[in-house]
């Protein structure tokens, strides 16, 4: 059964969305396990999964304030450890989002991405296409590979634009899985249709 942490190079790289497409894709499992402030990403990533396989597992730790998760845990007198979490008991496959970046901090010590790395995760890496997205890309992928972190690949997220795409490609030697065009509406039958779309690239 394939585990998977799915981390953006942003706060807004459109995470939660390309969860739900792996999650309905692979009829996984989700898990998300810190979340700083409502709503819920797994309200979100439930409300678009359709097949009745997958089981949202609880966040280990749930904050009410939205901002990163050190913050959240000072401002609601909490102390969070990396060490606490363990991954939920499944038999299915288990998508896991991070929470903002790779590099947001969950203490003084650790970050997102160490969750990946606590639990020898592979990743899938999700890059929203805006000017300036090239750098922050690259500058992500060279932090996984410092961690040797294994990446499936990368799911692009909005407008087009092949010159990006393509450089990035060039310098990360990933391997493409999806383009999420911007949609009008987000909803089950666009989840639906990624699904399919990404379903052979995640079993190669």
């Amino acid at each position: 059964m394939q585990k998977i942490f799915i981390t953006g190079i942003d706060t807004d790289s459109g995470k939660t969305l390309a969860a739900a497409i792996v999650c309905e894709a692979l009829h996984a499992d989700y898990w998300k396990p810190i979340q700083s402030g409502t709503p819920r990403d797994t309200d979100t990533v439930k409300a678009l999964v359709s097949n009745t396989k997958s089981v949202f597992h609880p966040e280990h730790y749930l904050l009410q304030t939205p901002a990163s998760p050190h913050m959240a845990a000072r401002l609601e007198n909490r102390t969070l450890h990396l060490s606490d979490i363990q991954l939920p008991a499944t038999q299915n496959h288990l998508i896991v989002e991070g929470a903002g970046g790779c590099l947001v901090p969950v203490n003084q010590h650790e970050f997102v991405i160490d969750i990946a790395v606590q639990f020898t995760l592979p990743v899938v890496l999700v890059a929203d296409l805006y000017l300036g997205s090239i750098n922050h890309t690259l500058l992500t992928a060279n932090l996984l590979k410092q961690k040797n972190i294994h990446v499936k690949g990368i799911i692009f997220n909005g407008e087009p634009n092949p010159d990006s795409e393509s450089i990035i490609l060039h310098h990360t030697g990933y391997k493409k899985l999806l383009h999420i065009v911007k949609e009008k509406t987000i909803d089950k039958s666009i989840v639906l249709k990624y699904a399919a779309m990404v379903k052979a690239t995640l079993h190669d």
